[in-house]
């Protein structure tokens, strides 16, 4: 087997790898749609609400506690010396 068919056969081998693996890519994204397509008929791609007093005492706690992260940043950051 001399340079020329080695290289040949490895060129063929190289383009069949490259087509198995861009043919999995396009099966992959065809099967993403579909599943896509079946949840949403299904009504199943939306979020359940949380119930009323679950959400209204979650929406208040985060905005509390953000000065309270923030001054604790800050004082950290100035016990650090990294805070001028």
């Amino acid at each position: 087997m001399n340079v020329e068919e080695m290289l040949g056969q490895s060129g063929i081998l190289t383009l069949l790898g490259m087509g198995v693996v861009f043919s999995f890519l396009i099966i992959m994204i065809v099967c993403m749609y579909l599943l896509h397509a079946i949840l949403h008929a299904l009504k199943m791609d939306k979020d359940q609400p949380a119930s009323s007093a679950q959400a209204s005492s979650g929406a208040a706690a985060p905005a509390a506690d953000q000065k309270a992260v923030v001054a604790a940043i800050a004082a950290a950051l100035k016990s650090k010396g990294d805070l001028q």
